[in-house]
C-alpha cells in the first residue's frame, strides 16, 4: 500500500529524516517507535502531503505523492482517516458534529445517512447516545474514542495513529489498543502508528520499524523487536538510561557539569 525510498527531510540545518526507506503492508498495522523529537510525526505529515520532503518517493498504491500538486493531494488525502495525539476534536462542536465534519465537508451522503453513519462509527468505538456532548464535557478517553470514530467515518483506506494513548491511563489505553486492533481486523485498512509506548506497540503492530537518527534502524514482528540484538533498539525498548542512544547526551551533561564547576570555582576565588 505504502511504499517510502529515500525519503529526507531538514529543518534548516537540523536534519530529521536522513534517506528512510520504508514499507507498510496492505491491510497491516505497521509502528513505528522512537524517541521524542526522533521525526515520527514529520514522517506521517510527510505520507499525507501535509510537509513536502527534500528527497525521496512516497508511493501511496503506487502514486507517488512527493510529486503531485495540491488538487491531487486532495484527492489522495481522502484515502486517509487520521487520530490526532490530542484527539483535535472542534471544541465549538458537539461530539457528533465533529464526528460528521468529514462527511459533511466531502458531501458523502445525505444528512440522515450521516446521522446514522455517526451512531454506527460512535457504537464501533463503545459509545452511544453522546453525539450531544461537547469536548469539554468528555473525559481523555473518550475523546479518543470520538477521534477515532471521527478518523474512520469516511471509511478511509489507510488510518494514521499519532501517539494514540499518550496521555491516557494504563486501562483506557488498553482499550484504545483493544479498539485498533479490532477496527483493523473488521475494517481492513492499512494502518500506520507512531508511538513510544512499547506496550502500545507490541499489542497492535503487525510490524515495528524503530527511527533512529533519521533512518529506520530495524524492521521486524513484535517478538522480533523484543529479542533484537541492536544496541540502540534494545535500549529504547528496554527503557534503559544508559547505552548509545543516549551516550552523546551524556557527554554534553559532562560538560555543562565541568563548565558549570569551572565557573563556580572562579566566583569562590
Amino acid at each position: 500500500m505504502i511504499e517510502i525510498r529515500g525519503l529526507s527531510k531538514r529543518f534548516g540545518k537540523k536534519v530529521v529524516l536522513d534517506g528512510l526507506d520504508l514499507t507498510v503492508p496492505k491491510g497491516k498495522n505497521t509502528v513505528v517507535i522512537g524517541g521524542s523529537g526522533t521525526g515520527k510525526s514529520v514522517l506521517i505529515k510527510c505520507v499525507v502531503g501535509l510537509l513536502r520532503p527534500d528527497a525521496g518517493e512516497i508511493r501511496i498504491g503506487g502514486e507517488d505523492v512527493t510529486r503531485m500538486d495540491e488538487r491531487e493531494l486532495v484527492r489522495v488525502r481522502r484515502k486517509f482517516g487520521m487520530l490526532f495525539q490530542g484527539s483535535a476534536l472542534f471544541d465549538s462542536l458537539d461530539v457528533g458534529d465533529n464526528v460528521a465534519f468529514a462527511l459533511r465537508r466531502l458531501k458523502m451522503f445525505p444528512e440522515r445517512q450521516i446521522q446514522d453513519v455517526v451512531e454506527e462509527k460512535l457504537t464501533m468505538v463503545g459509545l452511544r447516545d453522546i453525539q450531544r456532548l461537547m469536548p469539554s464535557e468528555l473525559s481523555g478517553g473518550m475523546k479518543k474514542r470520538v477521534g477515532l470514530a471521527r478518523a474512520i467515518a469516511a471509511e478511509p483506506d489507510i488510518l494514521l495513529y499519532d501517539e494514540p494513548t499518550t496521555g491516557l491511563d494504563p486501562i483506557m489505553a488498553d482499550v484504545i489498543n483493544g479498539l485498533i486492533v479490532a477496527l483493523r481486523e473488521s475494517l481492513g485498512v492499512t494502518s500506520i502508528s507512531i508511538t513510544h509506548d512499547m506496550a502500545s506497540a507490541y499489542k497492535i503492530a503487525d510490524t515495528i520499524a524503530m527511527l533512529y537518527k533519521g533512518k529506520i534502524v530495524e524492521v521486524g514482528t513484535p517478538a522480533e523487536i523484543r529479542g533484537s540484538s541492536n544496541p540502540v533498539v534494545r535500549q529504547f525498548v528496554e527503557g534503559r538510561a544508559h547505552g548509545p542512544i543516549t551516550a552523546e547526551s551524556e557527554e554534553f551533561v559532562r560538560f555543562v557539569r565541568r563548565r558549570d564547576g569551572a565557573a563556580a570555582g572562579e566566583e569562590e576565588r
